[in-house]
This record gives structure tokens, sequence and C-alpha cells, in this order.
């Protein structure tokens, strides 16, 4: 498990492997197989997870997962289920998994059962999501409240609003939900237009209370509320927050009593399932988030005991690294044929790119070999109309994940039909392509032809669920978490610090303010100190 990943005998034997199959087409890997389908596909949770259209064949599976052995895969999952300390360079546990184990469960940090305080905040979240759900709770001036705005950034925002878009069919729709994280103004001036303070309640969410982003963007939705009601007390029945910090939130004017707390356990990344889904909560109502927990604890607890060779999260971790370390395919899209998925890509990106971007080993040396791969992807069938074409017929090797559901929330006609045909049809395209002979056969003329054909042997995996629910939301959720945790400790990487957001963070504190002091001196580059001049000049 110590040893560098290149010197495993595992590795070297997929180095070695690949050379065998890098050129195998996947037309010849199913030729070869009338079984292939049946071999390379899991059906576990709910969720049938096709991965026949990879470069890949049964020796391929066994030397990955012969690799998951010897970095110890198998017994290190454990440990963050048991609350160990494997954020290392924050000595931290990571225990995202107790936000959603049920009531009774018992998961100890530092020699102390977390559950019960789990649950004593969902039960607080609820209490809180039903005065707003049924208009209990009241504004300043005793009007009911309509719009709930939250106001966060990373993971305070990018899990809310995936979660939101993902469930709207479930929600409320009396209430009315926007979300700001951008510092840019014209987010926030966007978000309150056209709305009644009196009948709007802020969200606040940042465990420090001090995340620049969202204290300027909650000091300006304060000064709002404000101009429009005009008392000091008007903040208490108009905002909320998501936090840890007592102290900087009562000094805001919020009621401690309606601050919900979560955990150092709980990465921001990973955080949708602690306090940062009141949002979540507050829309959808408490029995269905009860069933969006159970669906991240499903999950949980198949990769938890499930062997790797079927294991859902694991066999995915391994054919990522299978074409991002050998392959070098440098990018993973996501393509979710579900249009209230349609944030479901941008939430990948902060999951995985935040985790597995990392250049030192957990021990501090520069890694030699490429870690996390950049994530995109849109909803089907808008991207088959935009980047698809290179997905196709470019130069690049980009493994598709397809997300599918066999029944719509919204059955109109034949859409559903429409909709799977194009992502089943995609993915044959993809793997098999068109041949010259084939274009030829179809009388297309002679100087066309290079043009129509497709090469195919480009992967992909399907993801087939029943209906898009907030359980199979859940799931879908977990599923990825757990695929970049496996992915971390193959490359013996720590998946869950973030390192790399604090140096801007730093330099625009004090970029900030030699831009408001105009006789500050500048001591950057070239570069930095004439864009501040520039803008200086602007104001």
């Amino acid at each position: 498990m110590n040893a560098g990943l290149k010197n495993l005998e595992s590795w070297k034997n997929l180095e070695k492997h690949f050379g065998e199959i890098k050129n195998v087409h996947i037309k010849t890997l199913f030729s070869g197989d009338r079984n292939r389908a049946k071999r390379f596909t899991l059906n576990k949770l709910g969720i049938y997870f096709d991965f026949s259209r990879h470069r890949i064949n049964e020796k391929t599976l066994d030397l990955l997962l012969m690799l998951a052995e010897e970095r110890g895969v198998e017994k290190r999952r454990l440990e963050m289920f048991d609350g160990g300390k494997i954020n290392i360079t924050e000595h931290r546990a990571v225990l995202h998994t107790a936000l959603r184990a049920p009531k009774g469960s018992e998961i100890f940090v530092d020699g102390k059962n977390i559950v019960p305080e789990v649950h004593d905040v969902l039960h607080k979240m609820s209490a809180f999501a039903d005065k707003i759900r049924n208009g209990q709770w009241k504004g300043f001036s005793g009007k009911t409240i309509k719009n709930i705005i939250n106001i966060g950034i990373g993971g305070s925002d990018l899990g809310p609003v995936m979660a939101y878009e993902a469930l709207r069919y479930y929600s409320d729709r009396s209430l009315n939900f926007r979300f700001v994280s951008n510092v840019d103004g014209s987010d926030l001036a966007e978000a309150v237009n056209g709305i009644d303070a009196e009948e709007t309640l802020f969200i606040v969410a940042s465990k420090t209370f001090t995340t620049l982003e969202t204290m300027t963007n909650a000091n300006s939705a304060r000064s709002w509320i404000l101009s429009k009601l005009d008392d000091n007390e008007a903040v208490a029945k108009h905002f909320v927050a998501l936090s840890t910090n007592a102290a900087e939130v009562s000094k805001f004017g919020i009621d401690t009593k309606n601050m919900f707390g979560f955990w150092d356990w709980v990465g921001g990344r990973y955080s949708m399932t602690s306090a940062i889904g009141l949002s979540t909560m507050i829309a959808i109502g408490p029995e269905n988030y009860s069933q969006l927990l159970h669906g991240f604890h499903q999950m949980d607890e198949h990769f938890r005991k499930t062997p790797l060779r079927k294991n859902i999260p694991v066999i995915m971790a391994l054919l990522g690294v299978w074409y991002n370390n050998f392959f070098n395919a440098e990018t993973q899209a996501v393509y979710p044929y579900e249009n209230y998925l349609k944030r479901f890509p941008a939430y990948l990106q902060q999951l995985t790119m935040e985790s597995n971007g990392k250049q030192t080993t957990l021990k501090g040396q520069k890694v030699d070999y490429q870690t996390g791969a950049i994530f995109w992807g849109e909803p089907g069938t808008n991207g088959q109309h935009s980047f698809y074409q290179l997905v196709h017929q470019g130069t690049k090797l980009i493994p598709v994940d397809f997300i599918g559901f066999k029944k719509s929330l919204n059955p109109l006609s034949s859409h559903q039909d429409y909709l799977i045909a194009n992502m089943l049809a995609q993915g044959e395209a993809l793997a098999f392509g068109k041949t010259d002979e084939e274009v030829r056969a179809e009388g297309v003329a002679p100087e066309l032809i290079p043009h129509k054909v497709f090469d195919g042997n480009r992967p992909s995996s399907t993801f087939f669920l029943d209906v898009l629910t907030p359980a199979n939301l859940g799931k879908l959720v977990a599923m990825y978490e757990h695929c970049v945790y496996v992915q971390s400790l193959i490359w013996d990487i720590n998946a869950f610090d973030q390192w790399g957001v604090e140096l801007g963070k730093v330099l625009a504190k004090n970029i900030i303010h030699e831009i408001e002091d105009a006789n500050a001196s500048l001591n950057h580059d070239s570069s930095t100190n004439a864009l501040i001049d520039l803008y200086r000049s602007s104001k």
C-alpha cells in the first residue's frame, strides 16, 4: 500500500496488458463474446450499470481489481465509515456518510457517537421547513414567506442548486427559490428583482460566517431588507444561518435559535445532506428529504459492504483510472438524459475536481502520474447539437457516462421514447462507429466518404434507473462520491482538502485593499500592477 504507484506489481501488469489491448476495437470485443453485455453489467439498488462498452476484457478487470487490492481499497474504505481521520492535512474525520445514517446508528468521532447530533439538526431543520411550508413563519410585517434565497458558494451553493433543480417536480410550487453565489453584484440584484422583501427569507450558508463572497452577498441582502423594512429587528425574521459561528451570526442580527450547525468532519462539497440542505428540505418537504437521505444511505451501504468486483463505485473508479492513466484521457463526460439533472454535471465538477485535483501524495511527494480528470457535461439531447461532434469524430478520447430513466415524471406523448432512443443510439454510435465500407454502401459521394466515417471505439457507461425520485438522486450522488474516494486511494492523494482554493483568496484580499486605496503602493508583477492601475483609473 505504501509503495509508489508505478512500482506496484499490478500497475506493471496493467502497463503490459495495455500494450496488448490498446488497439483492440470495442466491436471486436463484442463479436468475440456473445455474453459480453451480461458479463460487464451490474444491477444493484435499482441501478442498471452497463460498462460493456469499454475498452476492457476480463483480464483488464482482474488487473484493475488487483490494483485496488494492492492499494488496500477494501480495508481503507472502512476507515472513512469508522471515523478515521483520513483528511490528514487537516487532521479530520470524513463522515458525510454519517449525515444520512439512520437514527439509532452508532458512529464515533473521538469517542463520541455523532449520530444523535445529526438527527437533532435534522429534526430542527424539519420543524423549520414545516413552519415555512405551512405559513406559520411570518416575515417582520406579518406576511407569509413566499421567496427563499440561498446565499452560499461552492458546496454551499452547488449542492442546493443541483438538488432543487433535480427535485423541482417534488417541490412546493407556491414557494419561489433563488440561489446567489457569485460576488458579482448582478447575481444578487437579479435574485431580488421583482420580489417583495416582506415575503422573502434569506438562508446564509457559511460554516465560519466569514466567507468573503458569501458574506459580501449576505451584507448586501441585509441592506436590501433594511432599505425596504427600515428596522434592524426585521433581520431576525428574514435571515437564518447555516453556520457554526454563533458570535458572528448574532452580530449579523440573526437569532442563534435559527442557526443550523454542522461539523468539521463535513467537507463543503460533501455537505448537501447536512444543514446545507435546508433549502432542499423546504422545497420538497421533510418526508421527501428523508427519502433523499435513504437513497444516499443505500449507496453508502452498497459501497461499504459489497465485494469490489460487484461494487458500482469501485468499478466506476477503476475504469476512470484505466482511461486517465493508461489512455491519457484528460476529461470525463457526464450526460444525463433527464432535464431535471441539468445542474448535475456542474455539481460533479466540484465534487471530483476539487477532491482529486491534487499533485502530491499523502506523504507530500510530487506524483509522477496524472490524477483527477476534468468533468463536464450537459443534459441530452441538448449536447448532441453542440459538442457531441467532437466526442464522435474529434481527436480526443472522452469516456462518457450516460444517465437515463425508464419513466418520465412528465409523460408527454412519445417524448420519453425519443429521449431514451437518442441516449441508446449515442452509446451505440460511440462504441461501434461507421466504417468506410458502410458509408460507401449508402451511395455517398466518394469525396464525402472520409467526412462521414465514424471510427467508434469510444467508451461509455450507461446508468439506467426507473424514475428520478429523491431516493434515486441520493444514490447517484453517493455513487460519484465513493468513486472519487476510491480513485484518491489508487492515486494516494487526499480527496478531502482543497488548499488550491486558498491562494487566490489570500491574494484577492490584498488586491481589494489596493483597489480601494488609490495611494496604496503596488508590489506585484508588472502585469498585475498594470491591471490594478487600469481598474483604479475607471473608478
